[in-house]
């Protein structure tokens, strides 16, 4: 293999890791919006309780955290 095609082949196996990457990271996103859309829906359609309310606002702000720090996981791989 000559020496050029040698890193064309070394780059696209690097862009290929690079994808399996970012795909791993946005479908723990999806997961986690996914949950956060249940937990959502699920204060929308019943009757709760202040305190209650405030559980569901807590866990909201944890999935938050967890989509901000894959998204900087994210930003990170595309520098």
């Amino acid at each position: 293999m000559d020496n050029d095609l040698l890193k064309q082949k070394i780059f696209l196996e690097e862009q290929l890791e690079w994808c399996r990457k970012q795909d791993f990271i946005l479908e723990k996103m999806e997961k986690l919006f996914s949950e956060m859309k249940a937990l959502a829906e699920y204060a929308r359609d019943y009757r709760l309780t202040e305190l209650e309310l405030d559980k569901v606002n807590y866990e909201l702000e944890g999935y938050k955290r967890e989509v901000n720090l894959l998204e900087r996981q994210l930003k990170y791989i595309f520098h």
